[in-house]
């Protein structure tokens, strides 16, 4: 006897669960219940449409209910919300939007793939300006008919993750002065603050302004009816426009009201089969509760790669096949103006709060030879376990390619790799791809080198300490990069001189040793230590330690990536 499955929820969950369905088994009757005017499009999408990259409709929309039923005989139901579950009767309780009639719906099995919704906070005032939110076609139009009609000159973008920073590019793209306002003192907070500043220079040097560290209090509107966005320290910023990219919950209301386990935060409890606390309710996307595969705690990531992955197994399980999801390692990319920045796994905010211990290398290479044409540089960090190099995380943050470096170290995490792993992986190179000494090998001679105790080291937060402390600080970078700035009062001798001067270093104290990106201060440091020198070196260099204290007005002159 052939199934009955009902999906609520399309996109890409919901969409993927359908059409697997159906490869799997000819003879299931599959109904994919959507409240909204789209089944399947594409969510990531959108801000490039408002930003005239994507310029036709019809390419937001990845598959239309018309297709899904002639190729593969599923009945999508637009304009359908379901209202309520009954699990003991196995049905869901239907209404019809535009008719205003409801109607029950039987299942064998039921797939819940409700999303997520933006987080709209109660400010005060918001029933009184024009604020958005970016979640699906309809508010991409909302939006690109407002700016078409009013021509608006500035928008303010409420929260600094992905949506806001890529909302934050195409606003500026189409034209409008752009304020980003987030509660926290960083754009992008699965970065650490270090790395988020590469992004804030990015952002600066784009004409888009940051007000960090001070979050929405309320709107109003001034005596000429302009709206006003009022910050927690009393500022207020005139605009024409306001995209509340804030965050996003789950939509977990119906699986509540049935009765369905939840965790801490609202998300819709699964095993690793995605079925829920009812053995016939399975649940997928961002609305559920998953396991983070480092940590082995509960999260949840609201992106369309685990949702797909999702959406399969919890298909392959109805049928009979027995399919597993073991976690997610939280991988994400996002475009922002002329860099990319990609992280995955556990960053130095994550592993402070957890028993783990750790080390981090920093590094800055170069994408490929600079002899080749129009090289670009990429800053990484690098997180591992101590003492067995077991990979925790990396960040990256650069040019072309930033994001294929930390797609590889995500394979290596899920595969249980270390960075004595990294030094010996095999990648593909040639001048216009890749560097022989590829970056993500250099990110495991480093970090190995650590572990094995090649060298001794320092990192840039401890710098105002050994100030105080009048230690010997050896600058060894070129002429041209000291006069550039320095720390402390660093004795300066370029590399190249060092062994010629090296009588002018003191033998009795502690060096602290740093050039521009780690490299040539790990040179000298290997030369003084095997003659008897007391040496560490600042890990990652001058530009890490730079980045990570420049000011708003510093970020401007673009420091990094030069």
């Amino acid at each position: 006897m052939s199934k009955k499955v009902v999906i609520i929820g399309g996109v890409a969950g919901g969409a993927t669960a359908a059409v697997r369905l159906r490869r799997l088994d000819e003879f299931a009757e599959i109904i994919i219940i959507e409240r909204g005017d789209y089944v399947s499009f594409a969510n990531c999408g959108l801000p490039y449409y408002i930003g005239g990259v994507i310029k036709e409709k019809s390419k937001l929309q990845l598959v239309t209910p018309d297709t899904l039923n002639r190729r593969f005989n599923i009945d999508v139901r637009l304009n359908n919300e379901v209202i309520s579950i009954n699990k003991e009767n196995k049905s869901v309780l239907v209404k019809e939007r535009k008719k205003n009639e409801e109607y029950n719906l039987e299942y064998d099995n039921l797939i819940l793939s409700p999303g997520a919704e933006p987080i709209l906070p109660p400010f005060t005032g918001i029933e009184e300006v024009p604020t958005f939110s970016l979640r699906t076609i309809p508010d991409t139009f909302e939006i690109d008919e407002f700016i078409t009609q009013n021509k608006p000159q500035h928008a303010t973008v409420v929260g600094g993750g992905f949506i806001g920073l890529e909302m934050a590019e195409n606003l500026r793209i189409r034209g409008l002065n752009v304020t980003v306002v987030e509660l926290v003192d960083q754009v992008m907070i699965n970065l650490d603050k270090e790395m988020a500043q590469f992004v804030h220079q990015e952002l600066y040097l784009n004409d888009v302004d940051l007000v960090l560290g001070d979050g929405v209090d309320s709107f109003a509107k001034d005596a000429e009816g302009k709206a006003i966005v009022k910050t927690q320290s009393g500022k207020e910023i005139l605009t024409d426009l306001i995209i509340l990219a804030i965050g996003v919950k789950p939509e977990s209301k119906l699986a509540k009201e049935c009765g369905l386990d939840l965790g801490d935060r609202g998300h819709i409890f699964v095993n690793k089969n995605m079925r829920t606390s009812d053995e016939f309710i399975y649940a997928v996307g961002d609305a559920v509760q998953v396991t983070n595969l480092i940590t082995n705690e509960p999260t949840a990531v609201p992106l369309a790669g685990p949702a797909s992955k999702q959406g399969r197994i919890a298909a392959d399980n109805i049928t009979g096949r027995k399919s597993e999801y073991n976690g997610v390692l939280g991988a994400a990319v996002v475009k922002v103006f002329d860099i990319t920045v990609a992280q995955v796994g556990l960053n130095e905010k994550n592993l402070k709060n957890s028993e783990i211990k750790f080390e981090k290398v920093y590094t800055y290479p170069v994408n490929h030879p600079g002899y080749y044409p129009n090289r670009e540089k990429i800053a990484i960090k690098l997180l591992f376990e101590v003492p067995s190099g077991k990979i925790l995380g990396v960040q990256a943050v650069g040019g072309k390619g930033t994001e294929k470096r930390v797609d590889i170290i995500s394979t290596s995490i899920f595969f249980g790799g270390t960075v004595f792993d990294l030094e010996l992986l095999e990648i593909t190179y040639a001048p216009p791809f890749n560097n022989a000494k590829t970056p993500v090998n250099r990110l495991g001679y480093v970090a190995s080198n650590m572990l094995k105790g090649d060298f001794d080291y320092w990192h840039w937060e401890e710098a105002e300490k050994i100030i105080e402390k009048n230690a010997y600080l050896l600058d060894v970078r070129r002429e041209d990069e000291y006069v550039r700035g320095t720390i402390g009062n660093a004795v300066h001798i370029n590399d190249l001189d060092l062994r010629k001067r090296i009588d002018e270093i003191p033998k009795d104290k502690e060096i602290y040793i740093f050039c521009e990106e780690g490299y040539r201060a790990y040179i000298a440091q290997r030369h003084l230590a095997q003659k008897g020198y007391k040496v560490k070196n600042l890990v990652g260099g001058y530009i890490f330690y730079k980045m990570s204290k420049a000011t708003k007005e510093e970020l401007k002159t673009r420091i990094a990536f030069n």
